[in-house]
């Protein structure tokens, strides 16, 4: 199943990031970054504009929580 955790732990890997890395782009601590991540927060418009062009990947790719495979 790909989520959103995936989706931004994969992107920033690519892009050579650590989470502390993604945090600091974005101008918040790393364990609010960790939230968004995670999931248990959703991080606001400006945060995924800003991962958007930060990974270079449309947030809506970025924020899809797709369904296991039956």
């Amino acid at each position: 199943m790909k989520t959103i955790r995936k989706n931004l732990k994969e992107a920033h890997r690519r892009a050579g990031m650590t989470q502390k890395d993604v945090a600091e782009h974005l101008g918040i601590g790393e364990r609010r970054y960790q939230d968004i991540e995670y999931g248990k927060t959703l991080g606001s418009i400006k945060h995924w504009d800003t991962l958007e062009d930060l990974f270079q990947i449309p947030q809506h790719q970025l924020r899809i929580d797709t369904p296991p495979d039956k």
